[in-house]
């Protein structure tokens, strides 16, 4: 009995759902940075070679927007991506989510790479899906990349975890 009002609950939701707006978050932690002894590096030799292959990756994805925090780091990670869409690299704040809510008003229903940190990337995925779920990357742990899709902030969202 409880699986058949399950169900039932299941497919009265599915008109709602299926007039829904989808929305896809790439969430990209920076590739390797270099040690020039700032606090703004560029990327390493190792970190380039990440970020062409974050090229290869999304190569047929399609895209509408990308976002990068102010270091050469996060930016420098997308801007080959960037130019492969024709896009040009837009700035966010990745400690403040009101950029985020910004970011999914102007883009609802499209696909957005957003260029961050360890702690932020994992943070965003959090805002989004509503609940604490992803921590901190360790710092030595580059080429994580999280998608999710979602209707609005932490309604049935979808995320699926990879490395490149």
């Amino acid at each position: 009995m409880k699986k058949l009002i399950f169900v039932l609950i299941a497919f009265s939701w599915t008109p709602v759902f299926a007039q829904a707006t989808l929305t896809t978050f790439i969430l990209i932690r920076h590739a390797e940075k270099g040690n020039d002894g700032t606090n703004d590096p560029d990327l390493s030799e190792a970190g380039k070679k990440r970020a062409i292959a974050l090229v290869k990756l999304l190569k047929e994805t399609k895209i509408d927007a990308i976002y990068s925090t102010a270091f050469k780091r996060t930016r420098n990670t997308v801007v080959q991506l960037a130019k492969e869409k024709s896009l040009t690299v837009k700035e966010y704040d990745g400690a403040k989510m009101e950029d985020v809510d910004a970011i999914l008003k102007e883009f609802k229903g499209g696909t957005i790479v957003l260029s961050g940190h360890s702690n932020t990337t994992p943070a965003i995925a959090n805002y989004l899906i509503g609940r604490d779920q992803y921590k901190t990357f360790d710092d030595s742990a580059y080429g994580n990349v999280l998608v999710i899709n979602i209707i609005e902030k932490g309604v049935l969202p979808k995320v699926v975890w990879i490395t490149y």
